[in-house]
């Protein structure tokens, strides 16, 4: 059995331990006010975006050569393809980064089987970029400090992934990260970026309801327009998602902490009241042994 000097100074430890896991909680909470609120926010503009994408495309008559309406919506055979994973840029929630380097994984595994040739890794978070770099794949590339990724820095990632797709250096863009559910659900989703999919014309019509519009510049002209808008806003609601996420993640993981550090405190207490008990037992009986021998 240890020691009571053993037992007392892992209480310690286990009390300093607690207060950190106490703290990180408190600011996660802080944080995962406001991210959430950014991330709730831009789901109806981006539902809204999509619908009135939908309207456009479904306006705009098919060519006669069969080509897209956008070089953004083309279909190819996907050979290349880039792999975006969105982590986080620190630990201490759970397994909010591993799963996400599991399902890259995962994607990377299942790729030869697809017909996919290659997959080209963009590492956004320091977690996914520290982890991927020590193993043999290929980083286009990788980007710290997400939270400090707004929506520019996000549209220039997009501008970049939508360059390569455009010049055929790529034939499709997906990307894995967390998606923000509530405080204690988080969900690893795997999406494609590009090509865009929109429904047929006929759906968009019919969800329209026979409505028509006048379209000033030409319907051509905004669909061109709203494409790439909409991909760098999608990219911005991946990361946006991803911090609600983590946060969220980090809260759940050190309240946990948090209170398996109280039960160790609880037993490891017990455990030091029995072995001092113990102790003042035997002395005394050692006491009482000595004045009984002397009689």
């Amino acid at each position: 059995m240890a020691s009571l000097i053993d037992i007392r100074r892992r209480i310690r430890s286990v009390k300093n331990t607690q207060q950190i896991t106490k703290a990180v909680k408190m600011v996660a909470a802080s944080k995962l006010r406001r991210s959430q609120d950014r991330a709730i926010a831009t789901r109806p503009y981006a539902t809204t975006l999509e619908a009135t994408l939908r309207s456009v495309a479904s306006r705009v008559p098919a060519r006669e050569d069969g080509a897209p309406l956008h070089p953004l919506l083309a279909t190819r055979d996907e050979k290349n393809v880039v792999l975006v994973v969105v982590s986080g840029d620190k630990g201490l929630a759970g397994g909010f980064n591993t799963n996400v380097n599991r399902a890259a994984a995962a994607f990377l595994r299942e790729a030869p089987g697809r017909g996919i040739a290659s997959v080209g890794l963009v590492a956004l978070g320091k977690k996914a970029n520290d982890f991927w770099r020590r193993r043999p794949v290929e980083i286009l590339k990788s980007q710290i400090g997400l939270a400090a990724i707004g929506a520019a820095p996000a549209g220039e990632i997009a501008r970049g992934l939508a360059a390569r797709f455009i010049s055929g250096e790529t034939d499709a863009v997906y990307v894995i990260s967390n998606e923000f559910r509530s405080a204690i659900s988080q969900v690893v989703r795997t999406r494609r970026l590009l090509p865009i999919a929109l429904e047929s014309a006929a759906t968009a019509a019919n969800a329209a309801g026979g409505v028509d519009y006048l379209y000033e510049p030409s319907p051509e002209e905004i669909l061109g327009t709203l494409l790439p808008r909409f991909l760098e806003f999608q990219m911005y609601r991946v990361i946006l998602e991803s911090q609600a996420a983590f946060f969220a993640a980090q809260m759940t993981a050190m309240d946990s902490a948090t209170k398996n550090a109280g039960d160790m405190i609880d037993s490891l207490t017990l455990t030091y009241n029995r072995a001092r008990q113990a102790r003042i037992t035997k002395e005394l009986i050692e006491i009482v042994s000595g004045a009984a021998a002397l009689e």
